[in-house]
């Protein structure tokens, strides 16, 4: 059974974001909580508290085992753009970006 946890409008931009979900997708949830801790991003930390959603919604709402969990999915898509502008010469002005992402974390047990 797959379990899924989102966390939506994150103030992390989705390009840097899956660099992070590349490196728990496929481990073991308890390896997976490891490396998000020792990992120096902003990503990492929400990525964390997506995880760790997953994993209570598998053990509390439908009853797995947190010893056989796995991450079986994890991605990042896109959310809105916070368009922004910054004064520029002669008058001019340059738009900012500030992206966002959808970071979803799907766990499973593993057989």
């Amino acid at each position: 059974m797959d379990v899924k946890a989102t966390a939506k409008t994150l103030r992390v931009p989705p390009r840097k974001a899956r660099l992070v979900l590349d490196l728990i997708r496929g481990k073991n949830v308890k390896e997976a909580a490891a490396i998000l801790k020792f990992t120096p991003t902003s990503a990492s930390n929400a990525t964390g508290k997506v995880l760790h959603s997953a994993v209570a919604n598998a053990v509390n709402n439908h009853q797995l085992a947190e010893e056989k969990l796995y991450v079986k999915a994890c991605y990042a898509d896109e959310g809105v753009v916070l368009k922004r502008f910054m004064p520029r010469a002669k008058g001019s002005a340059t738009q900012i970006l500030k992206r966002t992402s959808h970071i979803t974390v799907v766990v499973a047990e593993r057989n």
